[in-house]
């Protein structure tokens, strides 16, 4: 039975006395690049008395590197920004079951592996942005970014970006694989330029003109009104938005979501971690510091957030995203949204 966080915690009162033959550390291997996650390492130190070593890059390079060191490798957690992104690991078997009462308690089972494999940190959702000025009735639900009367209006990322692949995903499970398939090849005839750019890009081309309806992460947007944005901050009070399908199944959301690494040398503290990741100043931290949504429930919404409002979000296990993914792929190559 391993050790929860309360007793690593117990264990972190004589912190200051431990040798250097005694002290305890965890290996991150993160793909998630955000400059304030400085905290949530420094506070589960200071918490437990365990030092992080962190080692940051691309999903698939990290998770290329565990490939390769097989057995003898130092990774502990793997941590990344996308419920696709962490599957695959999975399907390269590179995660371990972990059975936490505290994980499976706070964290929703929608937002977590079946199995322990992983487990939803925080909460993103995917949603419509328009231009106030040029349309007056925007999409509602994500089915209707393929309607003819939006023709030459959208813009979005290319079919190979996780973030569409993990939609598509959603909509493979709602609809059907033939009506996905009708869905992307409207939306690609919808595309007011090819598919490009990243999120940001994205709002950025709502701002110029280029197009009128984009779908992006909240969190892009959010960011411009934190200001430092070039082109974007300052020019968002054009800017509608549309948490879509909510007389339905919800608005897809997605996870930043970390598992403990199958050959973990560390493993005890890395389950350490993820509870101390699903902890209420841990959650805090993602509503309050990266304008993200917590994955556990009752945590406050930051201010920006609380902006755009409230939203049903879907409840679909988001490890389907993953199982959907190779399909979702092969209908975005198939209608030409490269």
């Amino acid at each position: 039975m391993t050790r929860t966080l309360a007793a690593l915690l117990g264990t972190a009162i004589a912190a200051s006395t431990l040798t250097a033959a005694q002290a305890q550390e965890v290996n991150i291997y993160s793909s998630r690049h955000y400059d304030n996650d400085e905290q949530l390492y420094t506070g589960f130190t200071e918490a437990t008395g365990i030092t992080v070593n962190r080692i940051e890059g691309e999903a698939d390079e990290l998770i290329a590197r565990m490939q390769a060191e097989g057995a003898n490798s130092p990774a502990d957690i793997f941590l990344t920004v996308d419920a696709g992104r962490i599957w695959l690991a999975d399907q390269a078997e590179l995660l371990q079951p972990v059975d936490s009462e505290v994980l499976n308690a706070r964290i929703p089972a929608h937002l977590r592996h079946p199995e322990g494999h992983w487990f939803g940190i925080s909460q993103r959702a995917r949603i419509i942005f328009y231009n106030r000025e040029t349309v007056e009735n925007p999409p509602q639900t994500y089915e209707d970014l393929a309607d003819p009367q939006y023709e030459g209006m959208v813009c979005l990322r290319s079919g190979s970006n996780i973030y569409n692949l993990s939609l598509l995903s959603s909509i493979i499970d709602a609809d059907g694989e033939e009506a996905a398939r009708e869905w992307a090849a409207g939306v690609r005839g919808n595309m007011a330029r090819d598919p490009q750019g990243g999120d940001t890009d994205q709002l950025l081309g709502l701002v110029s003109g280029e197009c009128d309806i984009a779908v992006t992460n909240t969190y892009y947007f959010l960011r411009a009104l934190d200001g430092g944005v070039d082109g974007l901050s300052g020019s968002t009070d054009m800017i509608g938005w549309v948490f879509p399908n909510q007389s339905g199944r919800g608005a897809h959301v997605n996870v930043a979501a970390a598992g403990v690494a199958v050959n973990a040398p560390n493993r005890e503290e890395a389950v350490a971690f993820l509870e101390y990741l699903s902890s209420p100043e841990a959650q805090a931290y993602f509503a309050n510091q990266n304008n993200e949504y917590a994955a556990v429930p009752g945590i406050g919404l930051a201010p920006n957030p609380a902006s755009l409002g409230l939203f049903r979000s879907d409840d679909l296990n988001l490890s389907v995203l993953g199982e959907n993914q190779p399909l979702a792929q092969t209908i975005f190559n198939e209608v030409g949204w490269e």
